[in-house]
């Protein structure tokens, strides 16, 4: 079946399909198996008149659509809200739509209509074809000659499946299987999926295991004629699976047909909607579309505001290191916070700041006692990381300015981006964009950002790395200056995160600007001016 997908934030395209099984409309990369090119080219054509556009983030105008088209690439620009309280928990789960129905029956297409009409960002289509079992050798000479059943439940891993779409629906990060239909077997590289608010999964067998069925919110039957089926069957393994016209009609005569009538059709009885002709029914597909919109709007959440009214008059947490504030750090502050510091100073005093940050930062890794021969045959007592590695992760774009003092002090440190900006309509955090690398859960992951107001955007940064199985206990926030505010908003909902900075101000006033503060630090460093009604990340909000 085709993968499909959604793409949102700064760069998200949206090409041709790929069969793999996953499609995504998130741009959300994690290292070298991200869904860059996952994406495929959906025509943003809606059923019926178009449903309100969809609110419009900072970076766009208030005249444009939230997205971009060039001759090749059309690129989404709405981010993700908030899919967590201000604890820290996952609140707000995906709303999983299930597609069931014959082979070639027109669950792609349903789905694919769906995702169009939806015009909202971050959905992810999951295909039941991803997650066929590992099959032994027998099996794959039976396969290569049409003798195998791929239409029967124990011709699927439902374990893996299962595990799956319960961490997609959680707002976890996950691997995905990708199964090539001409060897029948998985392939080595498996698809990084994350970031959905709607995940869209279609299979022939959706609706044949119990514990799947309590993760889907809603069920659709895709039904179509047997003949139908058959001829679009024939049309696609031929073209795609490249097969013989007698094989696909001898197996379909022998697995396809008898599994339909044993296994799949009993289950339009559990279906909550029948779509009869398939991606030609308009009104049954505007009826869903309709009550995914209902649902997606109960799941709103608000964090930013909550955060303001929230841990009011508490002491500093333990976990928070404010560095000393000797005359070289008490100087340097006078200097970037000076409004007439021309851009050259407040440059050069931001980046040994952010040095005596970092190395900072750094004392409260884990260390392990080692002994090593020095050149005259002497053994010293000395000390080494006692974790794998050390990440280091910007939020964008102020925190990126962070990355040049921490590859300065850690050799060969592997980066990470992640972009957060203020939608202008709702004043919440969204997550346009991220690029995490490969097994980035095992390392000790360095936070950068060069300020933190309400805590909003840093509160997001971790939770996605929380959502990439980052231990909360190896993350380190650091910032140049941070509100009170944004520290205890951090610590409340993640309590293990260590906040290391070089200065805590107190206030933050109605517009969430840090009060003395330093201005819009990103500005300031990378000599642009911004409109004074929005910021791009919490980096902004001590604009």
């Amino acid at each position: 079946m085709a993968a499909t997908g959604s793409s949102c934030g700064g760069s998200r395209g949206v090409e041709e399909p790929r069969r793999d099984g996953v499609m995504s409309r998130s741009d959300s990369g994690s290292g070298d198996d991200s869904l860059d090119g996952l994406s495929a080219r959906v025509p943003r054509c809606p059923l019926t008149p178009s449903p309100s556009p969809r609110k419009r983030t900072t970076g766009q105008s208030k005249t444009e659509p939230p997205l971009l088209r060039t001759n090749k690439r059309t690129i989404y620009t709405a981010g993700r809200p908030p899919w967590y309280n201000v604890t820290g928990t996952t609140f707000k789960e995906a709303f999983v739509i299930g597609l069931c129905g014959g082979s070639a029956s027109g669950k792609t297409t349903v789905a694919n209509k769906i995702i169009e009409a939806l015009d909202v960002p971050w959905v992810v289509l999951l295909s039941m074809d991803s997650f066929y079992k590992v099959l032994s050798k027998e099996e794959q000479d039976l396969a290569a000659n049409n003798e195998y059943n791929f239409d029967r439940p124990d011709a699927f891993d439902f374990e893996l499946l299962v595990s799956v779409l319960r961490k997609l629906k959680k707002g976890k990060s996950v691997k995905v299987p990708v199964y090539d239909f001409t060897s029948h077997c998985r392939r080595k590289e498996w698809k990084t999926v994350y970031g959905a608010n709607v995940v869209v999964f279609e299979g022939i067998l959706a609706f044949a295991n119990k514990e799947l069925l309590k993760l889907l919110d809603m069920k659709v039957f895709v039904d179509s004629d047997s003949d139908i089926r058959l001829v679009r069957r024939l049309k696609r393994d031929v073209s795609q699976r490249g097969r013989d016209i007698d094989g696909i009609i001898k197996q379909y005569n022998k697995f396809v047909k008898p599994a339909f009538e044993q296994f799949i059709e009993p289950t339009v009885q559990i279906a909550d909607i029948v779509v009869p002709r398939g991606g030609e029914n308009f009104v049954a597909l505007d009826l869903i579309v309709q009550h995914v919109h209902s649902q997606l709007e109960k799941r709103e959440i608000t964090v930013r505001s909550a955060l303001a009214s929230a841990h009011q008059v508490q002491p500093l947490p333990k976990t928070l290191s404010v560095m000393e504030r000797t005359p070289q750090v008490h100087g340097m502050h006078t200097i970037i916070r000076n409004k007439e510091t021309n851009r050259d100073e407040f440059i050069f005093y931001s980046k040994r700041l952010m040095r005596l940050l970092i190395e900072h930062a750094l004392s409260f890794l884990p260390l392990q006692t080692v002994s090593v021969e020095t050149p005259q045959g002497g053994v010293y007592e000395g000390r080494r990381l006692s974790g794998k590695r050390v990440t280091g992760v910007s939020i964008l774009r102020a925190g990126e300015t962070m990355e040049q003092a921490l590859m300065a002090v850690c050799k060969d440190i592997r980066l990470g981006k992640i972009l957060i900006q203020t939608n202008h309509h709702t004043g919440e955090p969204e997550l346009h964009y991220l690029r995490l690398p490969k097994d980035i859960s095992e390392d000790y992951v360095i936070l950068m950002d060069s300020t933190v107001s309400t805590g909003a955007a840093a509160l997001m940064a971790v939770r996605v790395l929380l959502d990439h199985d980052v231990a909360e206990d190896k993350i380190f926030l650091l910032s140049l200056l941070m509100a009170e505010m944004g520290v205890h908003s951090v610590a409340y909902a993640f309590p293990k995160v260590r906040i290391i900075t070089t200065a805590v101000d107190k206030e933050v006033n109605e517009q969430f600007h840090i009060i003395p503060g330093i201005g819009n630090f990103g500005d300031r460093y990378f000599g642009t001016d911004a409109p004074s009604d929005w910021c791009e990340s919490d980096e902004a909000m001590d604009c």
